[in-house]
């Protein structure tokens, strides 16, 4: 004689097996919002080294050049502190290398850059051309966002009798190049991040 199964033992099993689906529904919802997670730190930690990046290669292709604000020009080739409209500390100089194959472009290979925190956005200014036009505005790229601080120091050899006694100062406005650049912000993701750099001395 065979025997079936009895309605409480199905609505066990069916109870079993639901409970094992949300269970595994919950396992597989948590390693998708995981994965998440990760390529959303991911991206952010990229963006930050692809922001590295730029300042490396901006302040170690600056030159000692001064540029024309207003139609007036500007003694300092490097202006640190509270500038262009900065939030907090920035920093604009004039920067040499600026790709120009055969010089098929009509513009130099030096390129006027700035960076300034606005809106805790971290941002790089650029213009075509070293010595605008008045009433020009320069292009903006933002390279971070979430920055709640932005110093800037420069280290010179002014009142120091050799580079070792060299101190950092929290602005600049030289007609030379300082000896190194300090560029330090903070960053919700990742913290405080300071990064410091050599500058050459070649005048154009």
């Amino acid at each position: 004689m065979q025997r079936g199964f009895t309605l409480i033992e199905i609505l066990i099993a069916m109870a079993i097996f639901t409970l094992i689906g949300l269970a595994s529904t919950g396992l597989l919802t948590t390693v998708i919002d995981s994965n998440d997670i990760s390529e959303e730190r991911f991206h952010k930690l990229q963006a930050l080294q692809r922001a590295v990046t730029t300042i490396e290669r901006d302040l170690q292709q600056a030159v000692a050049r001064s540029i024309r604000v207003d139609g007036e020009k500007r003694e300092a080739v490097m202006a640190g502190g509270k500038v262009d409209g900065s939030d907090d500390d920035g920093i604009g100089f004039v920067r040499g290398g600026w790709h120009n194959p055969q010089q098929m472009l009509p513009r130099s290979t030096l390129q006027y850059v700035a960076y300034r925190l606005r809106d805790n956005k971290l941002e790089r200014l650029y213009s075509t051309y070293v010595d605008n036009v008045i009433g020009y505005e320069p292009k903006i790229r933002v390279l971070l966002e979430d920055i709640d601080g932005f110093k800037v120091e420069f280290k010179t050899s002014q009142g120091s009798k050799n580079e070792a006694e060299a101190k950092w100062n929290e602005s600049y406005q030289g007609s030379v190049l300082p000896l190194a650049v300090a560029v330090e912000f903070v960053s919700r993701d990742f913290g405080t991040i300071r990064r410091e750099f050599t500058l050459t001395t070649s005048v154009q």
